[in-house]
């Protein structure tokens, strides 16, 4: 059983993306006692996934490897991965949870050598690049994953490849015995930072994201870009690996929309912007990005981002809601169908039908955890989003509480450490 020693002074922080670790560390760094837990193997979340921020286009991988380190020198955090929530109880200043961890066959003694890699045939889909390549049954999650050990994917276990993998390693440090464990914990406070994931592309049928090969999201495009990547930071069409030279963004891919997320994300925009400069980055005048827009969302110091990038003469915008992408079987090329609502004329004037080598998805945030699968009793807004309800003891942080951007989601999360620790510090005071 993992030894975790907590109280109704113990704040829990669920999630480990850039919300989760910066509430934790904002909480640990003024005395509290914290225990983060996150459901993947190591810490990031989608941050980690990220080729670069905007608007500076700086790499994730600084801010993260600063966290990390302070989360390492921090003594008042306790980590759990490939941990989750089952079920919450008790009132604030005064919780019960109870936590079910999956095993990762690896122990601490791990020096990420990578022998067990190594000795291991079977690959399985790379969930962390969303499935664009393939990871062996032994494997790190990403370059800059914390923890810095391995991971046997639980498919291996009771196979020849698992017992290879323990074979090889030098250190000991895999158990292929290991078994799941069901923790109980205390807490007085718990701040909720899920985060997000892409709204299901799939679900938006007339863009064929099933269908079409060159049809790919905004966070593939992201993973495509790093040099650790699924295609080494090369940007290549899926369908054939060749260099496109024209490159369709599709804004608001099932965002605004009742029939998928309402809301608005906030970041998609950004994210298409910061792309585009990805492309001319990489493949100079030889490629041109077009983007579909309904409108642009950008401002304050976010608006200079998007003038420079109207100044290229290699992007160019077009206002409209695209109705529906076609394929030529021949080539995998894509064609967009819509009308152009700038275009002089009326009617069947304003239609178009563009072809492209790729499109890319500019999808929406939809919450990680469905509100109705959060083990607790939490309010949320129609969106699936949560509401700070004051007192609750439990509190949403980052873009588990709205869409958010990066800089935004931090401020947020700082936002409820504060709220969680004047949960403690009442307990304290009522105990002491």
């Amino acid at each position: 059983m993992t030894a975790v020693i907590a109280t109704n002074q113990t704040i829990l922080v669920v999630g480990g993306g850039i919300s989760g670790i910066t509430a934790a560390l904002e909480a640990a760094e003024c005395g509290k006692q914290v225990v983060l837990i996150e459901k993947n193997p190591s810490l990031g979340g989608r941050v980690s996934q990220l080729y670069k921020y905007f608007p500076k286009l700086c790499f994730p991988t600084c801010g993260l490897e600063i966290n990390l380190r302070r989360i390492k020198a921090n003594r008042n955090i306790h980590l759990l991965t490939q941990a989750e929530v089952e079920q919450v109880r008790g009132t604030p200043g005064d919780f019960s949870v109870t936590i079910r961890q999956r095993p990762r066959y690896v122990t601490e003694a791990c020096t990420a050598c990578g022998d067990c890699a190594r000795a291991v045939t079977t690959e399985f889909g790379d969930e962390f690049n969303y499935g664009m390549n393939r990871h062996k049954g032994a494997y790190l999650p990403f370059n800059l994953a914390y923890p810095q050990r391995y991971v046997i994917d639980e498919r291996l276990i009771g196979t020849a490849d698992a017992k290879a993998a323990q074979e090889a390693c030098k250190a000991n440090a895999i158990n292929l015995d290991m078994k799941e464990e069901v923790i109980t914990l205390k807490a007085g406070a718990i701040i909720w930072a899920t985060g997000w994931k892409p709204y299901d592309a799939a679900a938006i049928q007339p863009y064929g994201y099933d269908r079409f090969q060159n049809v790919i999201t905004n966070m593939e495009f992201e993973r495509m870009l790093d040099p650790f990547g699924p295609t080494a930071g090369q940007i290549r069409r899926p369908s054939d690996g060749c260099v496109p030279k024209s490159i369709a963004f599709i804004q608001c891919a099932g965002s605004r929309d009742r029939n998928h997320l309402e809301h608005c994300s906030r970041v998609c925009c950004m994210a298409t912007l910061k792309q585009t400069t990805y492309v001319r980055e990489q493949l100079g005048d030889t490629a041109k990005s077009s983007v579909y827009y309904i409108d642009i969302r950008a401002i304050d110091r976010i608006d200079d981002f998007h003038r420079r990038v109207k100044e290229d003469p290699n992007v160019s915008f077009i206002k409209s809601k695209v109705a529906s992408i076609t394929e030529d079987a021949a080539t995998k090329d894509v064609f967009l169908h819509g009308n152009d609502l700038e275009k002089p004329g009326v009617g069947s004037d304003m239609r178009y039908k563009k072809r492209h080598d790729l499109v890319v998805l500019a999808v929406g945030m939809a919450p990680s955890v469905p509100n109705n699968q959060i083990p607790a009793e939490i309010r949320t807004n129609p969106n699936g989003f949560i509401e700070v309800t004051p007192g609750s003891g439990i509190y949403g942080a980052g873009v588990s509480s709205e869409a958010l951007d990066v800089n935004r989601a931090v401020q947020n999360a700082t936002a409820a450490a504060l709220r969680a620790i004047q949960v403690i510090n009442r307990v304290a005071g009522v105990e002491g």
